[in-house]
């Protein structure tokens, strides 16, 4: 099979091949980090990380590098409202999106740069796109001239003549407003950096330019990143890149958007839902599970409501591979071999994530019934099958139980409800009913059901979660 995704540049799917055989070099355009993350912003982390993982499953060396956004005009407007130092900002909500990557299992970045850590590799770029005539200093800002770039606009679609001004219009001695700004001028009170056209700080697109290019190199396979980013993000980043004879990035794929009642989830609007509050209400594995249920270039309706009724499918999933489980007396090991073809046939097809998932539930019914009829093997068969495509998916439910990418909040209930469970039945053992009745009512008030089975207590969720098998 050979693995085919859309690339955004050429707005066609085309064929992958990596340019060293083997290897993928792959950058995501991370987190501005002015506020902490809701679920429209982990969309992406989610999106790539298993586009990254079916890479990985692939046989290829994945090298995975998702940048930090660390000083922009947002982070500098939140500081100065709180009266804290701009890294104060940024760093607390870099954290925050650190703890929601890893609770919904986003494995670690092989490099995570910030941008204020490379200011070194920006000077130099700024400094080469100069000397190729395509940059030029104003009144302590440096700018990239739009028009010397034939090619500006080819990502998005778009004619230079048809744009509109760039984001720093009213600064003074552009020579076109769709000019960009790559390095800004010092301002009074802002952080700022020495270059030799005076200090100041960095402009947004430099950034990813020059740290892809640092980890990367100047030529790799893909760049990711949100539907919003392509203009004029990924777009100013191209200019940069190709005019210093980078080749840059070889495919563009973009994740769509999260929306609430039918518009972008954002700060701006009011109606952001962030990852530290929705985990509260909803089972980050089944969070992740409904992310990854629409194709990473759909547009996904949330709400509570929606995650639910996804969990649902999700825990029929682990119904059977708890069943499985009790009938042949072990665990599953992930094996690429007992994936089913179409699942990899799904995969290859642009990532097609809803459609794995149908091949999953598919084999999931097919194990539902050979443990019905007492069908042993097949049901061993079954099950080793939806343990390794869902491992694909970053959902291997042993994973979360152990804590591993990203299921410490699962880990840690399994944990308490475990000693929950030995103190009740430590007082049946005693004789001490009302005590064990006690426990076992104080659970269900949390919502958590006890099923008194031959091979003792499981518990699970009442309204949105999963099962546990404790002993």
């Amino acid at each position: 099979m050979v693995l085919h995704l859309h690339d955004t540049s050429t707005r066609t799917v085309r064929e992958f091949a990596s340019i060293e055989p083997g290897r993928v070099g792959m950058y995501v355009c991370g987190a501005t980090v002015q506020g902490p993350p809701h679920v429209g912003h982990i969309r992406s982390g989610v999106a790539f990380d298993i586009v990254r993982r079916w890479l990985a499953a692939r046989g290829y060396d994945v090298t995975y590098v998702r940048n930090v956004t660390d000083i922009d005009d947002k982070i500098l407007h939140n500081a100065g409202h709180e009266d804290v130092p701009y890294w104060v900002v940024a760093m607390r909500n870099e954290r925050a999106f650190t703890e929601a990557y890893d609770v919904l299992g986003c494995l670690p970045p092989t490099y995570e740069p910030r941008a204020t850590g490379h200011i070194p590799e920006m000077v130099d770029l700024m400094q080469r796109l100069m000397d190729e005539g395509v940059g030029y200093a104003a009144n302590g800002d440096v700018y990239f001239d739009v028009r010397a770039y034939a090619d500006y606009g080819s990502l998005s679609g778009q004619k230079v003549d048809d744009m509109l001004a760039a984001d720093d219009a009213e600064a003074r001695s552009k020579r076109d407003p769709r000019d960009f700004a790559m390095w800004k001028g010092a301002k009074e009170g802002e952080p700022s950096w020495e270059t030799p056209w005076g200090p100041g700080r960095p402009g947004w697109h430099i950034e990813c330019s020059a740290m892809a290019r640092k980890y990367l190199g100047s030529t790799f396979d893909i760049h990711g990143g949100g539907l919003d980013l392509v203009f004029p993000h990924h777009e100013n980043e191209i200019a940069q890149s190709r005019c210093v004879g980078d080749d840059f990035a070889n495919y563009w794929l973009h994740n769509a958007w999260v929306t609430t009642a039918g518009e972008k989830m954002s700060k701006s609007l009011g109606n952001s839902l962030l990852v530290s509050e929705v985990v509260q209400r909803v089972r980050p594995i089944e969070l992740r599970y409904y992310l990854a249920g629409a194709h990473y270039r759909s547009m996904l309706e949330f709400s509570d409501a929606m995650v639910t009724d996804a969990g649902q499918g999700f825990q029929r999933i682990e119904g059977f591979l708890t069943r499985a489980a009790e009938v042949i007396g072990d665990g599953f090991d992930v094996d690429a071999d007992n994936r089913h073809p179409d699942f990899d046939e799904a995969m290859d097809d642009d990532i097609n994530t809803p459609q794995a998932i149908a091949v999953i539930h598919g084999v999931v019914r097919e194990g539902n019934a050979a443990i019905a009829r007492g069908d042993t093997e097949t049901a061993r068969s079954r099950a080793q099958s939806v343990v390794a495509m869902l491992d694909v998916l970053g959902l291997n439910p042993s994973d979360w139980r152990r804590g591993d990418a990203g299921g410490r909040l699962e880990g840690a209930v399994d944990a308490l409800v475990a000693v929950a469970l030995e103190q009740r039945q430590a007082a049946r053992e005693r004789k001490d009913f009302a005590s064990a009745d006690a426990i076992r009512d104080q659970l269900k008030a949390a919502g958590i059901e006890i099923e008194d089975t031959t091979d003792g207590p499981r518990w699970s969720l009442s309204d949105d979660g999963g099962s546990s098998d404790v002993g």
